[in-house]
C-alpha cells in the first residue's frame, strides 16, 4: 500500500511538498516515484527514482522538481518549486520496474490533488 500526503492549492509560483509512504507486502519493483494526470491527459511521469539510485525527471518539472528518499525504507518525497497552473493534476505515488517510464506499474497511491492558480 501507498500513501501519499500534501497536495493542495497554491498559487503560481508557490511550492508543495508530496511524500508517499509504502508499506505492507511491496515486494515487486525496483523504482519509485511519482506520475500525473491532467483531466483529458494522458499520464505523464514526474520524477522517480531506481534501485541504482538513478533519477529520472520528466523535460516538463526538471529545474524546479526534486525528488528524494525519505526517511523510511520504501518512501518518496517530491519537492516542487515554482509551481505553474500546467502543473495542476493528482499526483501518484508509484512502484514499478522502471524510473523512466510508467509503462507497467505495480503498486499506485490514491492520488493527491495539486492544484495551482494563476
Amino acid at each position: 500500500q501507498l500513501v501519499e500526503s500534501g497536495g493542495g492549492l497554491v498559487p503560481a509560483g508557490g511550492s508543495l511538498r508530496l511524500s508517499c509512504v509504502a508499506s505492507g507486502r511491496t515486494v515487486r519493483g525496483n523504482a519509485m516515484g511519482w506520475y500525473r494526470q491532467a483531466p483529458g491527459k494522458q499520464p505523464e511521469l514526474v520524477a522517480a527514482i531506481g534501485s541504482d539510485d538513478e533519477v529520472n525527471y520528466s523535460v516538463s518539472v526538471k529545474g524546479r522538481f526534486t525528488i528524494s528518499r525519505g526517511n523510511a525504507k520504501r518512501s518518496r518525497e517530491l519537492q516542487m518549486n515554482s509551481l505553474k497552473p500546467e502543473d495542476t493534476a493528482v499526483y501518484y505515488c508509484y512502484i514499478g520496474p522502471s524510473a523512466a517510464n510508467i509503462e507497467w506499474i505495480n503498486y499506485r497511491g490514491q492520488g493527491t490533488q495539486v492544484t495551482v492558480s494563476s
